[in-house]
């Protein structure tokens, strides 16, 4: 299948992935305790005020906590910035074993059927959105003409359910990544300019109301970005994602991204081997190799 739109100059490399997720929260402990019981993730590394998160059988970081008392939840309409972070199970049957999990649990949840994927929504202690999901195979995606069809139709949690065999859910299983990033932004003209034109994702889905979803690689979306949250930005006195990871294949790859944001316009940092640069919201992206 052929579709999206590729940007105009530079082009970020299909093996383009979403690395962790760095979250300012109000009370680590408490995090902690949500993250490991109802989503599954283990502790990898601790300090008195950060945690390091990732699935069972892995040490990719996923989630990273930072601590800071004091400070509010998230707005319920979303500020500028997060919308949701989004946790990709390997498989159909480990998406059911986690539906059934949190119904043992009593969690209440979204669920939507997006035609690419299967996904489950919560929200954690602060208020910050979470996605769970698990991927159709690829040629079973549809396409219009350039993009890609994405719906969000009622999800059949029972025949979810069903997929997991029986089995029980032991926690995110190895091969757990963050799959995508979504994100409230104040423009979408300003988004694309931003994210594709600078960045090089391709464009994939742009027909749906409020909303662009870019990717590298074909993926379905690496970034969504809505207009859906009346902003303003996320201050430091609340819950808000402090930063995201775009991980590209090698450190050359990472200057080249830096080389285009500059290009455009949009003031880079050299950190230790690692770029980051702040989208027109303040919303800061870390971009490396093998991070």
């Amino acid at each position: 299948m052929v579709y999206g739109i590729p940007p105009p100059s530079y082009r970020l490399p299909d093996a383009t992935h979403v690395g962790r997720v760095r979250l300012q929260v109000a009370d680590l402990q408490r995090s902690i305790d949500y993250y490991e019981r109802v989503l599954g993730l283990r502790i990898a590394a601790r300090g008195d005020d950060t945690a390091t998160l990732t699935a069972h059988g892995s040490d990719r970081p996923l989630v990273e906590l930072h601590e800071k008392r004091g400070i509010a939840p998230a707005p319920r309409r979303g500020a500028y910035g997060l919308y949701h972070f989004a946790v990709l199970l390997p498989t159909r049957a480990d998406l059911g074993r986690f539906v059934a999990h949190l119904a043992s649990l009593g969690i209440r949840l979204g669920a939507a059927d997006h035609w690419v994927s299967e996904a489950i929504y919560l929200t954690d202690p602060d208020g910050l959105g979470i996605e769970v999901y698990a991927d159709r195979p690829r040629e079973e995606w549809q396409v219009r003409g350039r993009e890609l069809a994405m719906s969000t139709d009622p999800l059949d949690l029972e025949s979810l359910v069903s997929a997991a065999g029986g089995t029980e859910w032991t926690g995110a299983p190895a091969g757990t990544t963050i799959g995508h990033v979504h994100l409230h932004v104040g423009n979408l003209e300003q988004a694309e300019a931003f994210y594709h034109a600078a960045l090089g994702l391709d464009k994939i889905v742009w027909g749906y109301p409020g909303a662009l979803f870019l990717s590298a690689g074909g993926y379905h979306h690496h970034l969504g970005t809505n207009t859906w949250s009346p902003g303003p930005s996320a201050s430091d006195d609340q819950a808000h994602l402090i930063e995201w990871e775009l991980v590209v294949p090698s450190a050359s790859d990472s200057a080249d991204v830096a080389g285009s944001l500059e290009r455009a316009g949009f003031e880079t940092r050299n950190e230790s081997g690692t770029w980051t640069v702040r989208d027109p919201w303040g919303t800061q992206l870390r971009i490396g190799a093998r991070m």
